[in-house]
């Protein structure tokens, strides 16, 4: 029996059900009138279903290879366990309308003639997901460079053997990128492409650098100068994020505006002056710097920041969180923003698992200046592993005042 009792009592059959009996018995899906089903309703159809559902249609007939090859602009493969690099090769030349392409793996299977086939193929694709990619190289990003500059949202986490050259170069044609995941990139996400990405693509509002080893002050700092439109950001293990820019710039207390709008090149050179350090006092100076200068410059030059993630910045202190705190009161801005509008929540989800060098005074300063900010059934403040934290309130269950 292909169809199926639904719970009001009625027969149903899926879609997939359908084309298979079609492929199975042809004169009687003729027979139904299903070749003649309007086009417009097809690709309807098809924008419901799943991936292995599509490509089966798409053999049905001529008629509905055709439609679908030419209108459909959504597909995802990542439900291949095998042969994906084969399929892509197939498809890509046929379905050059897709304008979202998941190919999200489990099992590293695409190589680099299959990026470069869609990058050739397919010239509208805004959003891609290669995760998990573990054997693209460097050519894959230069083939994107040159074939998808429309993308706006690139999800390359897991790919490790991308380099911050090509991720650069990158940058430099797909200006349009709002959203960029680069979680464990270690070699791709340096300070060096993050100065490129900042530059390039200054309206970046998503960033994942979870576990980017490499990425320090500067790159941080240049995030917060050139992409002010950044809603999340995504730091978690970025251990070489550190104070030494205050210190070698022998400032005893951070101006906002002088760290955030720093000269590059100087902060730069006084990171390399950090590094001529012997490598006994690096070992065991890394993880235990403060982060405060890159959270201070995020807070005065992030205005829309609405996600920030520090799990495991052990000794950021309760400078960055005021800093954070004031960010209403330090932004010409948002200084008369109505209340109610769509940039009035501010941030609305804050990892500080881990912190604990924070004080609850600081964090709680945060909670009442951000209402969106929760710790009760809605939670968007985590606060795991701080059990100095565990007094702090949201707005909503304290009545503090909203600054």
């Amino acid at each position: 029996m292909i169809g199926e009792v639904s719970k009001t009592g009625k027969l149903e059959f899926s879609f997939e059900q359908l084309v298979l009996g079609g492929l199975v018995g042809g004169d009687r899906m003729n027979n139904m009138g299903w070749k003649d089903l309007p086009m417009e309703l097809l690709l309807r159809i098809v924008s419901l279903v799943d991936g292995r559902t599509v490509i089966v249609a798409s053999g049905v007939c001529t008629g509905w290879r055709e439609a679908i090859c030419l209108g459909l602009t959504r597909l995802s493969l990542s439900w291949c366990k095998k042969n994906m690099n084969n399929l892509v090769l197939a498809l890509a030349p046929k379905f050059t309308k897709l304008q979202v392409l998941s190919l999200r793996q489990t099992i590293p299977q695409l190589e680099d003639n299959a990026v470069e086939s869609v990058a050739n193929c397919c010239s509208e694709l805004l959003d891609l997901d290669l995760s998990k990619s573990f054997k693209l190289t460097d050519r894959s990003l230069y083939a994107l460079a040159h074939g998808c500059q429309r993308i706006t949202k690139l999800n390359i986490s897991g790919c490790t053997a991308f380099s911050d050259v090509a991720l650069s170069y990158l940058s430099g044609f797909c200006r349009n990128l709002r959203s960029l995941n680069l979680c464990g990139c270690t070699k791709a996400a340096s300070d060096r492409a993050l100065k490129a990405i900042a530059h390039n693509c200054n309206r970046l509002q998503y960033l994942n650098l979870g576990w980017c080893e490499f990425v320090g002050d500067a790159g941080v700092i240049s995030l917060a100068r050139w992409c002010p439109d950044i809603r999340e950001l995504d730091l978690c293990g970025c251990s070489l994020i550190t104070g030494a820019i205050t210190r070698l710039m022998g400032a005893t207390f951070c101006d906002l505006v002088a760290i955030a709008r720093a000269p590059l090149p100087q902060l730069r050179s006084q990171l390399r002056l950090e590094g001529g350090a012997s490598e006994e006092v690096g070992r065991s100076q890394r993880g235990l710097q403060y982060c405060d200068d890159s959270i201070v410059a995020l807070a005065e030059g992030c205005f829309y920041l609405r996600s920030l993630d520090l799990y495991q910045c052990h000794n950021i202190t309760d400078r960055a969180m005021y800093s954070l705190a004031n960010r209403r009161m330090t932004s010409k801005r948002d200084l008369w923003k109505p209340v109610g509008s769509r940039y009035d929540e501010g941030l609305v989800n804050l990892n500080l698992g881990q912190c604990t060098g924070l004080t609850a005074q600081a964090v709680q300063a945060v909670c009442d200046s951000f209402p969106s900010l929760h710790t009760c059934l809605r939670q968007s403040l985590t606060i795991s592993g701080c059990l100095n934290l565990v007094s702090v309130h949201c707005t909503c269950t304290t009545g503090s005042p909203i600054l």
